[in-house]
């Protein structure tokens, strides 16, 4: 009987499709898949409890853990269903299928992803395809802010390499070209860092901006990251 059982358990998986097999068996035990990139070191697609995350080698990058604390700091804007929004650092796209699903948006979203490997992870692993509503461009985020002509209701900045933030998007450069973006009454949610023990920069973004950005700092959301949320005056 114990063999019978085996056979037909088999037998029941392989008339299922790939995806629905390893959802079912991520129950069990977790299933990972390795994707080196030359940006972002190793990434590791895995199965877990039946949904799928994009993790680097430290820290969850899209759909685990990261997309809670995002969905947190969208908790705290208000922003039109049809918002003109800016991702500066796209991941696998965990936001913005929080976004349309949890805040049911429907305008437009412009993505700006470095990594070129992480954009075919995203169309491919997570059905994040470029479209009406999506654009998705293949470039570092500070260079496109530098070239841009648009405005944005939200701007989102969610950029990491592992566990930290690039120094340039502190900078008082970078913060320029971004405010420029930023509609009026518009805002941003920057997802500022991990277990961060000195928050100099953040200050130095609080003091100079002040005047025109009424900002909100949230520290250690789930325990981890510090969020910096700011509405235009």
């Amino acid at each position: 009987m114990g063999n019978l059982h085996i056979f037909i358990v088999i037998s029941f998986l392989t008339i299922i499709n790939s995806r629905n097999m390893k959802k079912i068996v991520s129950y069990i035990w977790p299933l990972t898949k390795k994707i080196k990139s030359k940006i972002n070191g190793t990434l590791e697609i895995t199965w877990l409890n039946g949904k799928k995350v994009l993790d680097s080698e430290m820290a969850n990058y899209s759909y685990g853990s990261l997309q809670r604390i995002l969905d947190y700091g969208l908790s705290k804007i208000y922003f039109d269903s049809k918002a003109n929004i800016l991702l500066l650092g796209m991941g696998g796209g965990s936001v913005i299928e929080t976004l349309r699903k949890r805040y049911n948006h429907s305008g437009h979203i412009t993505a700006v992803e470095i990594d070129p490997v992480i954009i075919k992870l995203a169309e491919d692993e997570f059905d994040i395809i470029q479209g009406n509503n999506l654009s998705i461009i293949p470039d570092d985020a500070s260079n496109f802010i530098d070239n841009c002509n648009n405005s944005f209701d939200l701007i989102i900045i969610d950029i990491f390499i592992d566990l930290k933030v690039p120094d340039k998007f502190y900078t008082i450069e970078f913060w320029d070209s971004l405010t420029k973006r930023l509609k009026s009454k518009g805002n941003i949610l920057f997802n500022a860092g991990i277990q961060l023990e000195n928050d100099t920069d953040i200050q130095s973004i609080l003091r100079t901006y002040s005047k025109e950005i009424e900002f909100q700092l949230h520290d250690n959301v789930h325990g981890t990251n510090t969020l910096l949320i700011g509405r235009k005056k």
